[in-house]
């Protein structure tokens, strides 16, 4: 059975938010339980570049967010949840080649209404509509 795209960002998702929660630091593991270990060590490609880019170019896509957020916002200021998410929506934005913007932004939202809730839902897609803007100058 294949995961899809959206699937596979959803156990991204899960697995950042575990990594930044625990001493833990290889996302192997936590893909074997969130998956019951159905798939063995058959993790999807997708899954390796979105967990490991966002990993290796954090702090570049922290900033990204942060120019986005009003002055009394810090990053410290953002629900782990919703900060997730936004770092793989703009991962994808920026470093994924065939994937369009609006997708990314979409798909962001989806896990904003799956993980958090109907505020942090407008609250990532005004920063991703700002970044979006940006990115299409």
């Amino acid at each position: 059975m294949e995961l899809t795209r959206h699937q596979i960002r959803e156990i991204a998702f899960q697995t950042l938010f575990a990594l930044n929660t625990n001493d833990q630091t290889d996302w192997k593991d936590f893909f074997q339980v969130l998956t019951s270990g159905k798939y063995g060590d058959d993790y999807p490609e997708y899954l390796h570049q979105l967990i490991s880019g966002v990993l290796e170019h954090k702090s570049e896509i922290d900033h990204t967010i942060e120019k986005y957020l009003a002055s009394s916002w810090s990053l410290e200021r953002i629900a782990r949840t919703d900060l997730i998410i936004l770092e793989i929506a703009i991962y994808e934005m920026v470093y994924v080649d065939d994937m369009p913007a609006k997708v990314s932004i979409n798909e962001a939202i989806e896990l904003a209404k799956k993980f958090s809730d109907d505020r942090s839902r407008k609250f990532v897609n005004g920063i991703l509509s700002h970044a979006l803007e940006e990115l299409v100058k």
